[in-house]
């Protein structure tokens, strides 16, 4: 059967920016899959998706004006039901086949299968496969309905009556296979030839398709519209790029704002734009994110990374003379500026330390006090967690650094932009005479912010961030607002990975069940106390911070089973497994552990007591004893020494006494007085070799 390319577009008033990349991939997706379901196209077709501004469209290879036929076979009913100890129909296959459009001439056909325990009767039937005009009707259907928006409008069509849902009032359908217009309506739209170019620059307001291979370029050419959105982008970057580079420059880096300008642009104009250099006395992150959030310009930054006075507009018209579009859009970002420096100005007349007192003002939870309180909370944890690291001076530092952290929520500039918390309150903190690492404390404590954010940079920041992270787990958990599903609207499993993080890559010598500890001790009485549950928390987001790591399950699993209470020794541990799942002897080791394990669980609770030597009747156990009296020294002194690896090595030397107890020991000996003994030599086997992690999941 001959196919042809297959172009559909859908022209729709100027569609949300943010979402455009997505909405285009997802429209074409979609579009494809449902074709290739019904027949329609290939496996595997190719599918090029096109995304504007104004339209969502689709080019997908080799599709047929009609589905094949495709034989189905229906279970109809058990043998048992449908004939009678005669063979002939019964009432309720008659009935079925009628529903079906077939009578009792076709019973001799039906076959006889099994089905499950008992033997049913099938029907075989050719099915007619859809036709383009039906099947693209139904895919079109399909794709609109699984576009990724969580909000749609309701708009009436023009007979002023009937009303249609979408994302934007749609305008316009062009459905083309090959040449020929497929019909059909969608949105209360019937599918033509005809697009729309762009607004202003178009050769011709109407473009009319010649095929469905030609709509990209013919868009281009008569309608001054990049249709692909990869193109679109590619393009922008291009000319970025360029420009900076002619200034010896470079763009700021930033792809959900590049994102989001190819999806505001159908033609891509850079311009380059400047700004008075007085402006640049406000810090550089206020001035980026006015750009970028309120103008979606791009700031220019010099070879050191530091913001110049110019930046790069995209414009979405190109007309000759540009000084008038240049000259808009720097009087344009000019208050956006001004308002920046009079924040910075304004902010800076009161000092944070002043501020303070306002925090017990602002509701932080309804259930969890103000601002205020949340932050004595978090000086108290800190203070805690300073005088395990550092000792009195760095607890005092951490302390003033945490009563200052949230005090910048207070000032103009942080009000205006929120996403400045902590980087305004570090600038503030210096401006006020706050020695350097409070500051940089005060601007670190939010951090790590997302997966692959930097760490506090100082030890003080560490502290604070912690102190912080911990407070919002214990409050919320104590409040009963854990994460369920795909729903974590305070982000708590982002501040557990925080805390992760800043515990192993920090390098930080700290009991995680006492730092929980002290966290809920933090709140006042009364409130919840789930301790365990945080810990559980932790311990999974940790399970998987390593995995991502690239640690194999079993090693994770090995070590995080062992609950070290550092966590900061965890890299070595993982290290000193993977060593140790390198010895020959280890896969014999990490059964015989599992094994051990699993007799210790069913025994009766005696493996507690001490080894008595005198007891041990067989050659083999008392080979077993010996040998572990030798290797757990050993084992031992390199575990406290923290040198791992060198403490699971010498367990290897236990494999060949261990396996001859296996072999030749009853360890349930009929005489209560010798199996409890072999239970407490096992027992202490367990314990000397489950000191760095459990072993036992490293058996296969």
């Amino acid at each position: 059967m001959s196919t042809r390319n297959l172009l559909v577009e859908l022209f729709v008033e100027e569609l949300p920016p943010k979402a455009l990349k997505k909405l285009g991939e997802s429209f074409a997706a979609t579009l494809s899959a449902s074709l290739q379901a019904q027949g329609l196209a290939a496996a595997g077709a190719a599918v090029t998706a096109f995304a504007s501004p104004r339209r969502l469209a689709a080019h997908v290879a080799g599709v047929s004006a009609k589905a094949a036929d495709k034989s189905v076979q229906q279970k109809l009913m058990p043998v048992s039901v449908a004939l009678d100890a005669a063979g002939a129909p019964t009432p309720a296959l008659l009935k079925k086949l009628a529903a079906l459009g077939q009578d009792a001439s076709v019973v001799p056909a039906l076959k006889r299968a099994p089905d499950g325990k008992a033997e049913a009767l099938f029907l075989d039937s050719r099915v007619a496969g859809a036709s383009l005009a039906d099947g693209l009707k139904k895919a079109l259907d399909e794709a609109l309905a699984k576009l990724p928006i969580p909000k749609v409008m309701s708009y009436q069509l023009a007979d002023g009556w009937t009303s249609v849902n979408f994302v934007r009032p749609a305008h316009g359908l062009v459905a083309l296979h090959g040449d020929e217009v497929v019909p059909l309506q969608v949105l209360g739209l019937s599918s033509g030839r005809s697009t729309t170019g762009h607004r202003f620059e178009a050769a011709q307001p109407t473009v009319t398709l010649r095929d469905a291979d030609s709509y990209a370029q013919q868009l281009l050419d008569e309608g001054s519209v990049i249709a692909s959105f990869a193109e679109r982008r590619a393009e922008i970057v291009r000319q970025l790029a360029a420009l900076a580079t002619a200034e010896g420059l470079k763009p700021i880096d930033d792809d959900a704002l590049l994102d989001e300008v190819t999806a505001l642009v159908e033609r891509p104009n850079v311009l380059l734009c400047q700004f008075e250099p007085q402006f640049l006395e406000v810090p550089p992150e206020c001035l980026i994110l006015t750009m970028k959030a309120n103008q979606k310009y791009f700031p220019l930054l010099d070879a050191q990374g530091r913001l110049t006075h110019k930046f790069l507009v995209v414009s979405n018209i190109r007309p000759a003379d540009p000084s008038k579009v240049i000259g808009g859009n720097e009087r344009v970002v000019r208050p956006r500026l001004a308002d920046a420096k009079f924040f910075f100005d304004q902010d800076r007349r009161k000092r944070l330390v002043d501020r303070v007192a306002g925090l017990h003002k602002v509701v932080y939870h309804n259930k969890l006090g103000t601002q205020g309180e949340r932050m004595e909370r978090v000086r108290t944890i800190a203070h805690a967690i300073g005088l395990a690291v550092g000792g009195p001076a760095l607890a005092a530092s951490a302390d003033v650094a945490a009563m200052l952290s949230k005090a910048d929520l207070l000032t103009d500039m942080v009000g205006e932009f929120p996403e400045l918390q902590g980087i305004m309150g570090g600038y503030y903190a210096r401006h006020d005479g706050e020695p350097e690492a409070i500051a940089f404390a005060v601007e670190d404590h939010y951090r790590p912010r997302f997966a692959g954010d930097a760490l506090p940079r100082n030890p003080v920041g560490l502290v604070v961030a912690l102190a912080d992270k911990l407070e919002t787990l214990a409050g919320l958990f104590g409040i009963g607002q854990v994460p369920t599903g795909d729903k974590d609207p305070f982000a708590l499993r982002r501040h557990a990975l925080g805390v992760i993080r800043m515990l192993i890559e920090g390098g930080l010598p700290l009991d995680v069940h006492h730092l929980v500890s002290e966290a809920f001790k933090a709140f006042p009485a009364g409130h919840g106390q789930s301790q365990a549950e945080v810990g559980f928390f932790l311990r999974e987001r940790l399970s998987g911070y390593l995995r991502e790591l690239g640690y194999s399950s079993q090693e994770v699993e090995a070590v995080v089973e062992a609950r070290p209470e550092r966590w900061a020794e965890i890299p070595r541990r993982l290290a000193a497994v993977r060593s140790f799942a390198a010895l020959p002897e280890a896969a014999s080791l990490a059964a015989a552990n599992k094994r051990v394990g699993n007799i210790l669980k069913k025994s009766e609770g005696s493996s507690g007591e001490p080894v008595r030597p005198a007891l041990l009747k067989e050659a083999a156990e008392a080979a077993l004893y010996q040998a572990l009296q030798s290797v757990r020294p050993v084992a031992d002194a390199a575990f406290d020494r923290g040198d791992y690896s060198a403490s699971l090595q010498a367990l290897a030397a236990l494999k060949t006494p261990v396996d001859a107890f296996f072999d030749g020991v009853m360890v349930n000996a009929d005489d209560a007085a010798l199996r409890h003994n072999r239970l407490a030599l096992l027992a202490s086997l367990h314990a000397a070799m489950n000191r760095v992690a459990d072993l036992s999941r490293l058996a296969a």
